[in-house]
């Protein structure tokens, strides 16, 4: 499939006057052809209007016709083959074997929606019957189901070209509730971007969906992701990216006439509790596996461990030396963007100017202009007195915090922010701090691990990738896993409706087989 260079405004491919765009390859240091026509506000406006025209139709399809939809998007999605990977490897500098792995997630959740959808449990059809003789007042029959908010703007995000891009979580939990999508391609995906655009508008013409359903919008600066979220078709928003970018569009939604929520992930250290009996029995493993988790994708991923708290202590010495030596062998890599890399020298200077102790970094690699991994040293008491120190640097460095005893640890613990994960490295030794930690970490954190690292996100029907402010705009909620539907969905109840108006979820002969609510009890009647 050729790149154009086009925005994807429903059926249409649209060449965008507002700007020239080209995507960049970040190894080779070198722009990437075809150039790009950015859009504005009147491509923005169309691709609005198509999907709010779009939307009844749509939410009302048969849910095996949007089941399969979203399977039709992940079999054209592998039907691009190599020329997907080669331009993500381009635009992106990731490693080919990355790349096919989070081709192979995005076509996962893909498909884990499209069986979501066929079993219609996050409809939550719920029925209460009439009471008519009740005393002193009757019952009226009430009936209760799930739909969705409405059209949905979704932002690619830097660090996954796929699964957190175009078709990736957001995109497909908010097809599979029944929402038009109208995408904004991250700028350094420009390419990947447009051959999985065409890919859905492929899926959408093949389903014989309304053309709204979705739309591939491009743009230079802030302007289109402004007018987007500021269009009053939309109904919600899909964010992963910075603190700075998710907290403007919460604040544009906040202001509009009706406001609308935005569903931001934006920033986590992912602190990593090592205990004393962890780094007793094992801490040599655990050193050795904590860098690699630390420099993992370069320490893009929002779930790097950027914290490690411990005890002082001989143990703790050792692990800090076993780590010091672990990270002297990491070579630098090219980071996603210019733009990325400039952000991450940028934090490295401000921390060396605090009270942290640098105590080894990595040594300088092929890569012209690579991260070089960073790691930190600072006592308990010097970390609660600079807030700066627990702020997420997106590269490859941590920060070892020393505690000088157990309610240390316990202080350090309530001071963090909000996380997407928290973990404990222990043994059973480790239980009776590990119990005292685990309330604080339960408000601290969406995703609380044992004896492992957080970066790796599995999508299935537990798995939570969200967390208290600032690791999310909204603690309730889920950017990964099945739950994730749960953010385009509000809840509305029928009052007496006749049988010939009610929805089919909500029946009373149950044509669609659901498992429901029934005055009470919860079975397939």
């Amino acid at each position: 499939m050729k790149i154009t260079g086009e925005m994807l405004i429903g059926a249409s491919a649209v060449r965008g006057a507002d700007a020239t765009l080209r995507a960049f390859d970040p190894a080779r240091n070198a722009d990437l052809e075809p150039a790009f026509g950015g859009g504005g506000a009147a491509e923005v406006a169309r691709a609005c209007e198509l999907a709010e025209a779009a939307f009844d139709d749509y939410r009302r399809a048969p849910l095996e016709t949007r089941a399969q939809f979203l399977e039709s998007i992940a079999d054209n999605i592998i039907a691009l083959g190599d020329a997907l990977i080669e331009r993500a490897m381009a635009e992106s500098a990731l490693p080919k074997a990355r790349l096919e792995g989070e081709r192979a997630r995005t076509v996962g959740q893909l498909r884990l929606f499209a069986s979501l959808v066929r079993e219609g449990r996050w409809l939550a059809a719920t029925l209460d019957s009439a009471q008519p003789d009740r005393k002193p007042l009757p019952r009226s029959d009430l009936r209760l189901q799930k739909i969705p908010v409405g059209p949905v703007a979704v932002f690619g995000a830097s660090n996954f070209p796929l699964a957190f891009s175009v078709a990736g979580g957001d995109t497909a939990s908010a097809f599979a509730a029944g929402c038009p999508v109208i995408v904004k391609s991250h700028p350094a995906h420009l390419g990947t971007s447009e051959l999985v655009g065409r890919a859905v508008q492929k899926a959408v013409a093949d389903s014989g969906l309304p053309e709204g359903v979705f739309s591939l919008v491009v743009g230079a600066g802030n302007a289109i992701g402004e007018a987007l979220v500021s269009h009053p078709a939309i109904a919600a928003v899909g964010f992963t990216g910075s603190r700075r970018g998710g907290l403007a569009l919460v604040d544009i939604a906040s202001k509009r006439p009706a406001p609308i929520p935005v569903y931001a992930e934006m920033s986590s250290v992912n602190p990593v509790f090592a205990l004393p009996g962890a780094l007793e029995a094992k801490g040599d493993t655990l050193a050795a596996a904590y860098i690699d988790s630390v420099t993992l994708g370069v320490g893009q991923f929002c779930t790097n461990p950027g914290l490690v708290i411990g005890l002082d202590g001989s143990d703790l010495d050792d692990f800090i030396d076993l780590a010091a030596n672990a990270i002297t062998k990491k070579e630098t890599q090219t980071m996603l963007t210019a733009q990325i890399a400039a952000a991450y020298d940028s934090g490295i200077t401000e921390r060396n100017a605090t009270s942290a102790h640098q105590i080894a970094t990595g040594v300088k690699g092929k890569a012209a202009s690579g991260a070089l991994p960073a790691l930190y040293r600072v006592s308990a008491e010097d970390f609660l007195a600079k807030p700066q120190l627990s702020e997420e640097i997106f590269g490859p460095t941590s920060v070892i915090v020393v505690c000088a005893d157990e309610d240390e640890m316990i202080s350090v613990a309530r001071r963090l922010e909000g996380q997407l994960t928290a973990t404990l490295l222990m043994e059973k030794d480790d239980v009776e701090l590990a119990r005292r930690l685990l309330p604080v970490l339960e408000r601290k954190a969406g995703r609380i691990l044992a004896n492992g690292f957080p970066t790796g996100v599995e999508v299935s029907y537990a798995m939570v990738h969200g967390g208290p402010f600032p690791a999310t705009s909204d603690s309730r909620s889920t950017s990964v896993g099945a739950m994730a539907i749960e953010r385009f969905l509000r809840p509305v109840c029928y009052q007496d409706l006749p049988a010939s108006l009610l929805p089919e979820a909500l029946a009373d002969d149950n044509p669609l087989s659901l498992w429901r609510l029934r005055d009470g009890e919860l079975g397939p009647n």
